[in-house]
């Protein structure tokens, strides 16, 4: 039986918060285990009080990367772990991996070091939501059905969101990494502007998200949508979203922040389909995209810089209507 656990994985946060079902599936079938977590350096608050968690291993990937990946290796070998499961599909994280020392070395066949993996899986993308996916790689020694991604707000994140919660409000999460998965910002303000005047609005986001939530409050008319970017932290966030009555997201983060608190959730997705695996999680959840075919949607995985086409239909052509009847349901 294996008692010491490695999770790995270094891609963006939301990947990190999908990840974590794998943590509340191994907790759940072996309660006395150690369990562990790789994460890329940026990354490591989302998992700040995790309670299943013994230690966070943090791979800084900016500055001296391969003196940095030498160091983990020698870190994990160290710990001599019994079991290592790489969600990454990449070389380096293949050499943490299949160097680990770890008697059960685990991850998915489109790793370059897979062959000396002692159990890889196939990788594909079929309709499967992404934390299946990832079960895949412990299903044969877990049996238990798929546990959601969970991230654990403390009391005091908690207590640092509540002042806005005196009235009900909503929050809007208007940025993404890929800005083809972004609806626009002028298409958010138009939105803004059509919602009840009892609501609270609250934009959210990172330091750098600011610009963008800034441009959408100077095109809204009748409301005063707060600005938060920069000021929650991740855990904050999450937190704040689940009080909201209702959450509105791109195919980004915050959904599966929504996802992870069980937080009402209406997703926007643009570019991206829910079929590629990342959609929402909530109990309640809404999913929003453009009501007819579009030739060239999906055009990727992740989005691009700019639409490839330059019309941008998959976004602009969704109605603000219909992120404002997601609301009118919930209610």
């Amino acid at each position: 039986m294996p008692e010491k656990f490695l999770v790995i994985q270094t891609a963006f946060i939301g990947d990190v918060v999908l990840a974590t079902s794998l943590v509340e599936n191994i907790h759940a079938a072996y309660p006395g285990s150690t369990i562990d977590f790789l994460l890329r350096k940026g990354n490591e608050s989302l998992l700040d009080g995790h309670p299943y968690l013994r230690r966070i291993l943090i791979w800084n990937k900016n500055e001296k990367k391969t003196a940095h990946l030498l160091k983990l290796l020698r870190e994990i070998r160290h710990e001599k772990y019994d079991a290592v499961i790489n969600v990454q599909r990449y070389a380096a994280t293949g050499i943490l991996t299949a160097f680990s020392g770890a008697k059960k070395r685990i991850g998915f066949d489109k790793n370059p070091l897979s062959f000396l993996f002692s159990r890889k899986i196939k990788h594909q993308f079929s309709g499967v939501h992404e934390i299946e996916r990832n079960h895949l790689l412990i299903s044969h020694f877990i049996k238990d059905p798929v546990k959601k991604p969970r991230l654990y707000p403390s009391m005091a994140d908690e207590e640092k969101v509540m002042k806005y919660a005196d009235k009900p409000f909503i929050t809007i999460s208007p940025a993404s990494v890929w800005f083809t998965k972004q609806y626009p910002p002028l298409k958010w303000a138009a939105f803004i502007n059509d919602l009840p005047p009892e609501y609270s609005i609250y934009l959210l986001g990172g330091p750098d998200d600011r610009s963008l939530c800034e441009a959408i409050i100077q095109m809204t008319t009748s409301k005063s949508p707060v600005d938060l970017c920069g000021e929650l932290s991740f855990l904050q966030s999450a937190a704040l979203m689940r009080h909201a009555h209702m959450n509105f997201v791109n195919d980004s983060a915050p959904m599966h922040f929504a996802s992870a608190v069980n937080a009402p959730v209406t997703a926007v997705y643009c570019s991206t389909v829910p079929n590629f695996g990342y959609g929402p999680l909530s109990d309640k959840k809404f999913i929003i995209e453009r009501t007819a075919p579009l030739y060239c949607r999906p055009c990727g995985l992740h989005g691009y810089a700019a639409c490839p086409q330059g019309h941008f239909k998959c976004a602009l052509e969704i109605e603000e209507k219909q992120l404002l009847n997601a609301l009118k349901r919930e209610t």
